[in-house]
């Protein structure tokens, strides 16, 4: 029989549950086979899972229970009402424990982000996993213990009361860019759409049917999951397809959409792997076009793509697949979940997210250097020279000049680096979770994520005026 030896953790923290009406203990959960899933909203492996976890739910919905520990890495990711919008963002219907002092971590002696644990119906831990793969990982285990326990398993149905989309015209706005005649391409993420707005923030036309899926059509029927980035090519609109790991191409004139790149199956290729041959994108967080070439933040394998326009094959550019803050030669260097793109001549400016940093790839001398941000773990929201100077997880930039406007995401911020003063300052602030930004007409647009709002901020006061979107 497959059993734990050790007592699991009581799981109550200082700071609570959500997604749930009520708080729970191991012994409630006697006569369940107990997976916890040990996570921070932020992390894209964390993401990456909740497609196992979901499927381990719905194979073994009599037997298993599955219970989120959200032990943060970012100060910004510790909060309840933070943790309540990634509940909502991801789609997550378990229940989740806020271990914001990492008191469950300990106890349970947790080294990474993803972790799951796995205890048997007797409250004992049977073992746990780091890492992706987590279907494959533990459903040997939970079907043996499902088989081990028949005689004594709850078949009883808890009930979670888990959190509720909130109704709101856009849902997670993310990626924006405009066309030749000012109209706004908008990423609605949590809708599974994107939205063509004019400049008052009435709404031309949608493209998806928003429901969450991977299927090409036209505007009525397509399906995207989690959209994100964003480029333009005359009639040509090309979108970083997050969750199906694919960029999506759609012909603006015929109203219809195409998968250009991507099989859904998410691609890891690290040093010398897949050097010169196609691959397929991980998480593409954000695009951006270069003469017949389309940049990709590829997030999930910490990586920067790039795709021939012409064969539409997506080719492994800049990183080794480690996550670290390593400068160097195009593929001798590393990335922190790169989130946001954006070019000044032949100089790329990329958010990376996990190493709060701003980095920057020289097309032409094919070298990777570092403007802003220090590792992993070094973070904060101090403004100044920039040695001195931490964000938080900053997944947006734009360049203006010798500007470099950033969405300081977890800081809640539009930052401003200023290239010739070596400086970081601080132009707006009270977004929750700003994505992006856009320099249209005098104007930075900045998507705030977490509220479900697109803004306007003034260049030069930093004042901004929300633009109330208007369903058709």
């Amino acid at each position: 029989m497959l059993t734990g030896r050790v007592n699991a953790p009581e799981l109550n923290t200082h700071f609570g549950w959500l997604n749930t009406d009520r708080n729970w203990s191991i012994k409630d959960f006697r006569g369940k086979i107990v997976l916890l899933d040990f996570w921070t909203f932020g992390c894209i492996n964390c993401q990456h899972i909740v497609p196992d976890l979901k499927r381990l739910e719905e194979e073994f919905t009599d037997v298993l229970v599955v219970v989120g520990v959200h032990s943060a890495k970012f100060e910004a990711e510790k909060s309840n009402d933070t943790i309540r919008q990634a509940i909502r963002k991801f789609g997550v219907e378990h229940p989740v424990v806020n271990d914001a002092d990492y008191y469950l971590w300990n106890q349970y002696g947790i080294r990474a982000w993803p972790t799951v644990v796995l205890i048997d119906p007797n409250g004992k831990v049977v073992g746990q996993h780091a890492g992706e793969g987590v279907y494959e990982k533990a459903q040997p285990y939970i079907q043996k213990m499902k088989e081990d326990f028949a005689e004594t398993l709850s078949l009883e149905s808890f009930g979670f009361h888990g959190e509720h989309p909130e109704n709101t015209v856009l849902s997670f706005p993310s990626k924006l860019i405009s066309d030749e005649d000012g109209n706004i391409y908008l990423s609605d993420s949590g809708h599974n759409r994107i939205l063509k707005l004019n400049q008052q923030g009435q709404v031309l036309e949608v493209i998806g049917s928003g429901e969450a899926g991977f299927s090409d059509g036209d505007f009525a029927s397509a399906t995207f999951r989690e959209p994100h980035g964003l480029a333009l090519q005359r009639q040509t609109l090309y979108i970083a397809d997050s969750k199906n790991n694919a960029i999506r191409k759609v012909d603006l004139q015929q109203r219809q959409v195409t998968t250009a790149a991507g099989t859904g199956e998410l691609g890891y290729y690290f040093i010398n792997d897949k050097i010169g041959e196609p691959i397929n994108p991980n998480s593409p967080w954000d695009l951006l076009l270069v003469h017949d070439h389309l940049y990709i933040a590829n997030a999930g394998n910490h990586q920067i793509l790039r795709m021939n326009l012409g064969t539409e094959k997506v080719y492994r550019f800049a990183g080794s697949g480690r996550e670290a803050l390593t400068d160097g030669l195009l593929l001798e260097a590393a990335f922190n979940q790169p989130s946001g793109l954006a070019i000044n001549g032949h100089v790329l400016y990329i958010a990376d997210a996990e190493a709060s940093a701003i980095r920057t790839l020289n097309l032409e001398s094919e070298m990777v250097l570092t403007l802003v941000g220090w590792g992993l773990f070094d973070f904060g929201d101090v403004d100044g020279a920039v040695n001195d100077a931490l964000l938080q997880h900053c997944v947006g930039v734009e360049v203006i000049d010798s500007n470099i406007y950033i969405a300081d995401t977890y800081n809640g911020k539009v930052k401003i680096l200023d290239l010739e003063r070596n400086r970081v300052s601080t132009l707006a602030e009270g977004f929750s979770e700003p994505n992006d930004i856009m320099y249209l007409h005098g104007i930075l647009w900045v998507t705030s994520t977490n509220s479900h709002q697109l803004f306007k901020v003034d260049l030069h006061t930093g004042g901004k005026e929300e633009v109330v979107v208007q369903n058709l």
